[in-house]
C-alpha cells in the first residue's frame, strides 16, 4: 500500500512480542506519530502475510473510539519483512507513568482514567473483540489525560461477546490473567477482559500490582492468598476445570483480605469506600459468568460517589 506520510524515524522505542515500536515524524505536517513494525520470520513470509497480523489489523483498522488508540493507517515495503502499522502518538503509557510519579494518583484520577477504559472496553466487547492482554502497560495516555487502549496483538474478534470456540488459554500477561485461563480453560468469554481491569484497578490504587506471581502456580496461590479459594459454591465450574490437579490448595478464608489491603479508613493504606471495594470485588469476580460487564461497571455507585 502506498502511504501518503512522509516519515522520519527519530529513535527505537521499545522492542515487544509482537512488533518493534518507533517514534516518527510526518515531514509535511510535523505530526509526531508511531510506527509498530510487524515481526514477521523468514518462514512467514514464505507462507504469506500472517494471520495474527491480519487480525490486528483488521480489529485496529475497523476500530473507532475515543478510547482506543487511532490507526492512521498500514504501510507494508516491497517485501514482507517491512510492514508498518501507523498510529497516533500519545506520550506515556500507564505502567511507566505510575511508576515514575512520587505520589499515589487520588481517587478522582483513579476514577476518571478507570472511566475511559471502561468505556473503551465496552466499545470493544458491544463489537465481540476480546482484548486478551488488557495491562498498564498497554494503556496509552497523553498529557492532556486522555486514555487509549493499545497494543491489540492477542486480540480476537468473535462471533458471540459471551463464548468463544475453543482457544489457547494462554494469553493475557501472568499478572493480569484470570484464574480460568490459569486453570486452563479453553471456552472463555468477555470476562477474562474484566478480571484484567479489575487488577489495573487495584494498581492505580496502589502504584503496584495486586497479583504479582513468578510463575502460573505461584500466580493462583496469590490470587487465592488475597481471595480466598474458591469452591463449587461460589464458582460451579471450579472442580471441573482442566488443571485442577495440577495445584495443591491450602483453603483460605473467602474475600478476607481483600478488604484489609483496601480499607475504609487507614493512615498508611489505600483506602476504599465499600462502594469501592465492591465494585473491586465484582472485577475480581472467580465465576465469570457472575463478573461484572464493562457497561454494568460504568453504572456502578463508586463513580457517583
Amino acid at each position: 500500500m502506498a502511504s501518503t506520510l512522509a516519515l522520519e524515524v527519530e529513535r527505537d522505542e521499545r522492542e515487544g512480542t509482537y512488533g518493534v515500536v518507533y517514534k516518527a515524524r510526518d515531514k509535511k505536517t510535523g505530526e509526531i506519530v508511531v510506527l509498530k513494525r510487524l515481526k514477521i520470520s523468514k518462514k512467514e513470509e514464505e507462507e504469506g502475510f500472517p494471520l495474527t497480523f491480519l487480525r490486528e489489523i483488521n480489529i485496529l483498522r475497523t476500530c473507532h473510539h475515543p478510547s482506543i488508540v487511532h490507526v492512521k493507517e498500514v504501510v507494508v515495503g516491497i517485501k514482507l519483512d517491512k510492514v508498518f502499522i501507523v498510529m497516533e502518538y500519545l506520550e506515556h503509557d500507564l505502567k511507566v507513568l505510575i511508576e515514575k510519579m512520587k505520589r499515589r494518583l487520588t481517587q478522582r484520577e483513579v476514577k476518571c482514567l478507570m472511566l475511559q477504559l471502561l468505556e473503551g472496553v465496552r466499545y470493544l466487547h458491544d463489537n465481540w473483540v476480546i482484548h486478551r492482554d488488557l495491562k498498564t502497560s498497554n494503556l496509552l495516555i497523553n498529557n492532556k489525560g486522555e486514555l487509549k487502549i493499545g497494543d491489540f496483538g492477542l486480540a480476537r474478534r468473535t462471533q458471540s461477546r459471551h463464548l468463544l470456540k475453543p482457544y489457547t488459554h494462554n494469553v493475557v500477561t501472568l499478572w493480569y490473567r484470570s484464574p480460568e485461563l490459569l486453570m486452563g480453560m479453553k471456552r472463555y468469554s468477555t470476562a477474562i477482559d474484566m478480571w484484567s481491569v479489575g487488577c489495573i484497578m487495584a494498581e492505580l490504587l496502589t502504584n503496584r500490582p495486586i497479583f504479582d506471581g513468578k510463575s502460573e502456580i505461584d500466580q493462583i496461590h496469590k490470587i487465592f492468598e488475597i481471595l480466598g479459594t474458591p469452591d463449587e459454591k461460589i464458582w460451579l465450574e471450579f472442580t471441573e476445570l482442566p488443571g485442577i490437579n495440577k495445584f495443591k490448595f491450602v483453603n483460605k478464608k473467602h474475600n478476607y483480605l481483600l478488604r484489609k489491603k483496601f480499607p475504609s479508613i487507614s493512615f498508611t493504606n489505600t483506602v476504599l469506600s465499600n462502594s469501592g471495594i465492591d465494585l473491586l470485588n465484582k472485577f475480581l469476580t472467580y465465576d465469570p459468568n457472575k463478573r461484572i460487564t464493562a457497561e454494568a461497571a460504568l453504572s456502578h455507585a463508586w463513580f457517583r460517589e
